[in-house]
């Protein structure tokens, strides 16, 4: 299939996407579909499974396309939907089924996020996103930019988002209910999660042919050949590597995030820093591969009326990396949680744990502060209801995009330790860093370009 002939340059990439563009009111955008949201899933394996199974519960979606480069995993999922045409490859199954489907969702690792969503969008098709909505910062600034000019509806995949738990604590923190907040921190220590942090560089892999069920090519999709290795990229721990994932912080941080940012209305951030732990830094061999085994990221944002002073310091902490000892004694169980967000205020703290319960500290303190009720939602559905005009949805692009931006622009912090990247968000740069610009954008394998990439 011939590359997509919607090319634009740095230049005209840079003037198209400039911050202030974002200043737009926040797209809540109404719709006309009547009847049937027809839905496409694209990627139907691992958590493209759960997400096909999702939108099938939704009683007026109706799946009438699936895409997988693995063809066990369509076998699979046609089970499910057996009425459903099968696609390998993505940008067929767009071109065939254009007129036939309303919306998408991506569901495939990081790396293809923005070349299937942009193209999607590009086509007036809604689009539901896997967090964290693309790999680079630029994509992530091009596509939210696009989903507004195409009026569309858009939603990042975090659905604890949509949880009683952390809607309230947006409501919390806007309520002021532990008055102007001067710190954040936020962690994920996930047992299990050292699966996913790789020790060694690609030399160490042992590379095969690949299997007949998967079409090696279009996994790989813009991203640089490599031979296929077993269990090393697909189907599960391409996140650690450098051209495929966006490491631990990359794919947890949008979930942590999503409550703080909502709740505090926070913007692109002034400047960012990392530490990482020291044997990556000395192994050019991974620095050139994968991402570090753990993160401890900075950023300085912009303080407004819920913070304590004109810029809120917001720490994050994974692998062997944990708050401080004395945010974590605020905590008044045994074990700090090792998912959560921890904002420290000057009448008190509040910790909203993923997926768990929220607790306003110290809880003698708050043991009679009114606490309204929210009723679980369900994120999928929030979402295809608004496709259909039914509800305004959250966790649209235009939210969640500078939101991604901000993680992501953790993760190049964390390519550059010990480095302090003051940010312009206005012109997608580091003033004081220009070499650390290579990180915000990538090229592209040939024939896969896709909007300049």
């Amino acid at each position: 299939m011939k590359k997509h002939n919607f090319l634009i340059s740095r230049r005209d990439f840079l003037q198209k996407t400039a911050a202030g563009a974002l200043a737009t009111p926040l797209l809540l955008e109404s719709c006309t579909l009547k009847g049937k949201l027809r839905h496409a899933c694209i990627g139907v394996g691992g958590m493209g499974h759960f997400d096909l199974q999702s939108f099938l519960s939704h009683p007026d979606v109706e799946i009438v396309a699936i895409c997988d480069v693995d063809s066990d995993n369509l076998s699979k999922a046609s089970e499910l939907v057996p009425e459903a045409r099968r696609y390998s490859d993505w940008r067929e199954l767009l071109k065939k089924e254009k007129r036939n489907i309303d919306s998408v969702n991506v569901s495939v690792p990081d790396h293809s996020h923005f070349a299937i969503a942009y193209s999607a969008i590009e086509m007036k098709k809604h689009v539901y996103c896997q967090k964290p909505m693309c790999h680079d910062v630029a994509e992530v600034r091009l596509l939210t930019e696009a989903s507004i000019k195409r009026r569309v509806v858009t939603q990042l995949g975090t659905q604890y988002a949509s949880t009683a738990n952390d809607r309230l604590g947006v409501h919390l923190i806007r309520e002021g209910a532990i008055g102007k907040v001067k710190h954040a921190y936020l962690c994920s220590n996930r047992p299990g999660a050292e699966m996913y942090r790789l020790e060694g560089p690609r030399t160490m892999v042992e590379e095969r042919i690949a299997p007949s069920n998967l079409d090696w090519d279009l996994w790989i999709g813009t991203a640089p050949m490599r031979p296929y290795a077993p269990d090393i990229y697909h189907p599960m721990l391409w996140r650690s590597w450098l051209d495929f994932g966006t490491g631990w912080s990359g794919d947890i941080g949008c979930h942590i995030f999503d409550a703080v940012w909502k709740g505090l209305g926070l913007k692109f951030p002034l400047s960012v820093t990392a530490e990482v732990q020291q044997s990556w830094t000395e192994s050019p061999e991974r620095r050139a591969d994968t991402w570090p085994q753990g993160n401890h990221i900075t950023w300085m944002f912009p303080g407004n009326e819920l913070t304590a002073s004109s810029e809120l310091p917001l720490e994050w902490f994974d692998g062997e990396f944990y708050p401080p000892s004395e945010v974590m004694d605020l905590f008044p169980g045994d074990e700090y949680p090792f998912e959560s967000a921890m904002l420290v205020g000057t009448e008190g703290a509040l910790i909203i744990v993923h997926g768990g319960k929220l607790a306003l500290l110290p809880q003698e303190k708050f043991a009679d502060y009114p606490m309204p009720v929210f009723e679980e939602r369900n994120h999928y559905h929030h979402y295809a209801d608004a496709c259909l005009g039914r509800v305004k949805n959250e966790s649209h692009f235009a939210q969640t995009g500078p939101m991604t931006e901000a993680v992501l622009l953790g993760t190049v912090a964390a390519r550059t330790p010990g480095t302090l990247l003051k940010w312009d968000a206005d012109n997608l740069r580091f003033p004081n860093q220009p070499e650390a610009d290579r990180y915000l954008r990538r090229s592209y394998r040939e024939g896969w370009q896709t909007a300049g990439f």
